[in-house]
């Protein structure tokens, strides 16, 4: 077995499948990231009590979206399964070409409300087949020092990709740049296959096991239910979504009430992205790239609620969450980049971490049905559940209360796994 104590280094013989590895989810992340704020300026128009509509849409297509997943990989190899879900991908963004470069094929509301839900099932499927396939490629304690390492590319790619919207949106339009996220995917794909082929190669973990299957299409969603580990997982996702879904809303609501234009809530979305995914890649090189290591992902997990919770008494305690603060940025927006960094920086890495930890049928079939299904059902969960403290007359600080209270019952959680992958790595 490998030894624990290799710290953060990464060990001879990794290198090459790292790198791949790095460049492929660069690529990922920059192609979902160059489209993000289009998004989101769509969703500061509307105002976020009409994001329960954009969220019950979304949950709808990824619920029925994920038994499809399942049956591919149920019936065909993963070197054919990542491509061809890759490839949906691609054309799907080439086909919204059209529609952006003459809104009245479809019309702005009717496009609006199809491009969010589209980019949001993009955004979840593309990185939930990235990382069950690294999963499926790096054992346990590989995972624990590599993980951080790779989720940096993805960092690094959510920096590139505002910066491409910013400088191109307002010379080139919306329309090329749909191809620009298309090309870059397409690149993904091309390194999709070549990460495959060298573990298959160099027998890489269980990588050298490719065979399909098997089972149902339903077999994810079953496994959230029997599964502890699976339902453990399910429920500290949707305790995600309520710090990330309080934070999204209060932040579109600031947003739509403080810039007129599309151009202006594009720019604030992507000022925001560059601001937060600076942080996450502080994190990812310079704290959790040794910290899970040492402590394991299930602990790592627990400081990453304990200081999403003291993220949240900032907006709770301030006297004017909107008012400008550091760098001219409101509380809301702080809370928002502080607790989407600890997210990305420290909880992604460790969470996937952990799903190394189970078989590949549960991998392929129960991560992507809590990856992507669970995490839209999350989404609708908070929505609606922020429209009717909005009714019961609940404010911004008890929005952020809520945020706290999922906060702390996501560290519950994180402890509890935290000595599940004790007991698996003894």
């Amino acid at each position: 077995m490998e030894a624990a104590s290799g710290g953060g280094r990464v060990q001879r013989g990794e290198w090459p499948a790292l790198l791949v590895s790095f460049a492929y989810f660069f690529c990922v992340l920059t192609a979902y990231y160059v489209i993000r704020p289009v998004r989101e300026q769509l969703a500061a128009a509307v105002g976020s009590t009409q994001l329960p509509w954009f969220y019950g849409a979304t949950f709808l297509a990824t619920l029925a979206l994920t038994p499809l997943f399942a049956a591919l990989v149920s019936r065909y190899r993963r070197r054919v399964m990542v491509p061809v879900v890759y490839g949906f991908f691609v054309l799907c963004l080439l086909g919204f070409i059209p529609f952006f470069v003459d809104t009245s094929l479809l019309g702005p509301r009717l496009l609006g409300v199809v491009f969010f839900v589209w980019v949001s099932v993009f955004n979840l499927f593309v990185v939930s087949v990235f990382w069950i396939f690294m999963s499926d490629v790096w054992t346990p304690l590989q995972a624990r020092r590599l993980f951080p390492l790779i989720a940096i590319a993805g960092t690094l790619g959510s920096l590139a990709g505002p910066m491409l919207t910013r400088s191109l949106v307002d010379a080139i339009g919306v329309a090329p740049l749909l191809m620009v996220s298309a090309s870059l995917l397409g690149l993904a794909t091309l390194l999709s296959v070549l990460v495959g082929r060298w573990a298959r190669d160099h027998r890489l973990a269980a990588a050298a096991d490719d065979a399909p299957l098997g089972g149902g299409m339903l077999d994810g969603l079953r496994q959230i239910v029997a599964d502890p580990f699976m339902r453990n997982m399910a429920i500290l996702l949707v305790l995600a979504d309520g710090i990330g879904g309080v934070n999204y809303a209060l932040l579109a609501d600031y947003s739509g009430a403080t810039f007129a234009s599309d151009e202006a809530r594009t720019a604030f979305a992507a000022t925001v992205d560059l601001a937060t995914n600076s942080l996450i890649i502080l994190l990812q090189a310079g704290i959790t790239w040794w910290l899970m290591p040492a402590l394991g992902p299930g602990r790592v997990l627990v400081v990453w609620a304990v200081i999403a919770m003291a993220a949240l008494g900032l907006v709770i305690v301030a006297d004017d969450p909107y008012a400008p603060l550091l760098a001219g940025m409101p509380a809301v927006a702080l809370a928002t980049i502080i607790s989407r960094g600890l997210a990305f920086g420290m909880a992604e890495p460790a969470r996937h971490a952990l799903f190394t930890q189970v078989p590949r049928n549960e991998r392929y079939k129960g991560q992507n049905a809590v990856d992507t299904a669970v995490w839209r059902f999350g989404d609708l969960l908070v929505a609606l559940s922020m429209n009717a403290g909005r009714a019961l007359g609940v404010g911004i600080a008890g929005f952020a209360a809520f945020g706290a209270g999922a906060a702390a019952l996501a560290a519950a959680i994180g402890w509890r796994l935290s000595r599940r992958g004790t007991r698996t790595d003894a």
